[in-house]
This record gives structure tokens, C-alpha cells and sequence, in this order.
């Protein structure tokens, strides 16, 4: 006898190996045992099977649980002050010069308690999970130093254990160069590859790490010596690359195997082929592009031509992407980018879940798979995307249990 049995629905199983449309099963039910999905098919299929709980869900829809796979969630203060700034017509750089920017998010991060800081993050990562989410990334790097880049990875690590939602931790190693050492790159480098690294991985905070390459952030022989270190320790790589510039940061990540390459405006058609053959997924980011005013779209064509995934986030942090809707990046991601509602929500669930190395356990509505669902009462799977501002799902399930 199963746990519970969902009956009276429509189901976007989101599996490529059920044909048509996403995956979609209508008039279907899903069967539930010890937190994972046992079965899932047409109601007349499993109509012989019995449930503790059969729940009649009167033709809503199912999807698999929204996985959020690149976001900054942790983080002290905010900068909504900048925001005002900028419509006033300040610039990035007088922002800066008056100790804004990241440099003002780092000065919260390092002043904040873990208590702090975990409180502030948590109505983030809550308002995320109203929207669906039931894995979210969380990525440090606005410590900067090594004991604030584990503070925030301890502090995404509480979260994930005080809410019902998987948390996946990345140090973000290399994001920007602290100002204490301003003169000093090759030393801030060298601290985090010799010293923050294998500190976080030693005390197993974190899965993965990653970096910014870019005119702004760090180089690729920089990155790759950090690159280097992951590898020595265990650590899966993701890397922020070719958001403003081509460094052919996505064609580096592909030679350490990396899971992801993230943002991708600049990307040209030799990083794009590096990463299908190393079989990466690109996480687009519409809330920066969205945020940042950019005019140039990641080549969504390519990719599609390399059949190279591409994964969908909500990239939530205090400056460049203030985002806490996973839908609303769903829909952007169509209007903005020209993926089809298909695409879209495949790229928050079975590529999110991709991006982050989880395909075997989340992302698909599939038997054998953890039973992170989200019930939605929609129509038909496509509103998820075309609704402007839509609220989350009328039942988020984590594990087999109502969350």
C-alpha cells in the first residue's frame, strides 16, 4: 500500500521519455511512497493500486518542483538605497566611489551574526518557495574573506535544515576583489585556493564551487588555478562567464567538465560546441539582463543547435537581479530570450536540476525520483509562463510531504 496517491489530474512529468508536449499526461495520477514516486501514469493505470491517502486533485495541474540553480540568496543588507540612486541618475562607478556597490553588500555580510544573517536570507528563500521552488542554489562570495564565505554557506546550510526545501551550497571564490586587497590580486587569489577553498570543503559546506570571469572579476589563468584546486578537492565547478565580455570562460569550464556556465550574452559558437561536448547546461539569468538594462540576448539559437540544456534562475541578489519570483523568470525568459513556455519550464525543473548535478533524484515527475511536486490550478502548463506576476502553486510537496 502506497503513502498517498494524487488522482484527478493532469501531469507535465517534464520526462523525454513520455512523448508530446511537456512530457504532459492528462487525466493521470501519481503514486507516493517513503517520499518518492513510485508510479506515475493515466488514472486507469494505477486504478488497481491501493494508498494510505488518495487525493482527488479536481483537473489541477502537476510539475515537478521548481529547482531555482543559481541564486545569492544570503546575504546582509540590501541596496534598494542604490536602486534610487540610479534613477536619480547616479552612475554604477559614483556609487562606488562612495563605498556602494558589492563592496557596501560585503561590509553587511562581515558585520552580520550567522543569526542575522540567516534571518535576513530566510523571507527570501521563503518567498521562492511560495513560488514553487523546492531546491534553491544558495552561493556565497560577499564575505571575501574566510571567515565570512563560510558563515554564509553555514548560514544557507541552516536554512535548508529549518525549511521545507533541499538547499545545494556553492563557494563563490572568486566573485570580486576585496578592497583590502586592492593591490594585492595574486594574494587574493592564493587565498582563496590554498586557504577559503579547502576550508570549506574540509568542513563540508559546500559542493561546488565557482567563479566570475570577466574584465571586471577575474581571469581565466586566475580562475583556472582555482579551478585546479576544486578538482584536487572534490568540489563540482560552475562558473559565472561571458555575461559582459568573451573571455571564452565557458570553453575553461568546459575543460574541468564544469556543470554549468551562467549568464552567456557573449558566448560565441566555439564556447557554446566546448560545452556540448563536455555536456554542460547554460543557466540563462533574465532578472540581470532584465535589471542591467542589456541589450544583447544569450544565443539561444546556438545552443539549441548544439543541443546544449539551458537551465532557468531566478540569479536573486541585492544588485543586479533583486528577483524573487521563479515564474516571472519563466515568463522573461520567453519574452526576453525566446524560449517557448516548454523550454521555460524545463529550464526550472529538469535542466535546474541538471545545472546542479541532481538529475537523477529531482526534475522529472518520475518514478523512482524524490516527490518534489507543485500543484498548480492552471489551465493548461504554458500559464506558468504567460501570467505576468502569477502567484505560486496551490500545494508545494517536498519528499512526499505537504511543504
Amino acid at each position: 500500500m502506497w503513502d498517498r496517491l494524487l488522482v484527478d489530474c493532469n501531469i507535465a512529468t517534464m520526462d523525454p521519455a513520455v512523448p508530446g508536449p511537456f512530457g504532459a499526461i492528462e487525466n493521470g495520477a501519481v503514486g507516493i511512497q517513503d517520499g518518492r514516486i513510485v508510479r506515475v501514469g493515466r488514472r486507469t493505470e494505477l486504478a488497481g493500486n491501493q494508498a494510505r491517502k488518495v487525493e482527488p486533485l479536481h483537473g489541477a495541474w502537476i510539475t515537478p518542483g521548481l529547482v531555482d540553480c543559481h541564486t545569492h540568496l544570503v546575504f546582509g543588507g540590501n541596496r534598494a538605497g542604490e536602486f534610487e540612486q540610479r534613477l536619480e541618475g547616479a552612475t554604477y562607478e559614483e556609487i562606488a566611489r562612495a563605498g556602494g556597490g558589492i563592496a557596501s553588500t560585503v561590509k553587511a555580510t562581515r558585520a552580520a551574526t550567522l543569526e542575522e544573517l540567516v534571518e535576513a536570507s530566510r523571507p527570501r528563500l521563503q518567498a521562492l518557495m511560495r513560488g514553487g521552488v523546492t531546491t534553491v542554489e544558495i552561493k556565497s562570495g560577499y564575505g571575501l574573506d574566510i571567515e565570512t564565505e563560510l558563515k554564509m554557506l553555514r548560514a544557507a546550510r541552516v536554512l535548508g535544515a529549518s525549511e521545507r526545501v533541499r538547499v545545494e551550497t556553492t563557494l563563490l571564490a572568486l566573485h570580486a576583489l576585496p578592497p583590502e586587497f586592492a593591490d594585492r590580486r595574486e594574494e587574493f587569489v592564493a587565498l582563496a585556493t590554498d586557504s577559503i577553498l579547502p576550508a570549506a570543503a574540509g568542513q563540508g559546506l559546500a559542493s561546488a564551487v565557482d567563479a566570475f570571469c570577466e574584465g571586471i572579476g577575474f581571469t581565466r589563468d586566475e580562475v583556472r588555478a582555482l579551478f585546479e584546486a576544486a578538482k584536487d578537492h572534490g568540489l563540482k565547478i560552475k562558473l559565472h562567464a561571458e555575461q559582459l565580455s568573451n573571455l571564452q570562460g565557458a570553453a575553461l569550464a568546459a575543460d574541468y567538465e564544469a556543470l554549468s556556465a551562467d549568464h552567456l550574452e557573449h558566448v560565441d559558437e566555439e564556447g557554446v560546441g566546448a560545452m556540448a561536448r563536455a555536456g554542460m547546461v547554460a543557466v540563462l539569468l533574465p532578472g540581470a539582463f532584465y535589471a542591467l538594462k542589456e541589450t544583447r540576448r544569450p544565443p539561444v539559437d546556438l545552443l539549441r543547435r548544439h543541443g546544449v540544456p539551458m537551465a532557468v534562475a531566478t540569479d536573486c541578489n541585492p544588485g543586479t537581479s533583486p528577483v524573487l519570483s521563479p515564474t516571472l523568470m519563466m515568463g522573461m525568459a520567453c519574452t526576453l530570450f525566446g524560449l517557448t513556455p516548454e523550454e521555460a519550464l524545463a529550464g526550472m525543473t529538469r535542466e535546474g536540476a541538471r545545472a546542479l548535478g541532481l538529475q537523477d533524484e529531482i526534475g522529472t515527475v518520475s518514478a523512482g525520483k524524490s516527490a518534489d511536486l507543485c500543484v498548480w490550478r492552471i489551465g493548461r502548463p504554458a500559464e506558468l509562463c504567460y501570467w505576468i506576476g502569477m502567484p505560486g502553486p496551490e500545494r508545494r510537496i517536498v519528499a512526499g510531504a505537504d511543504a
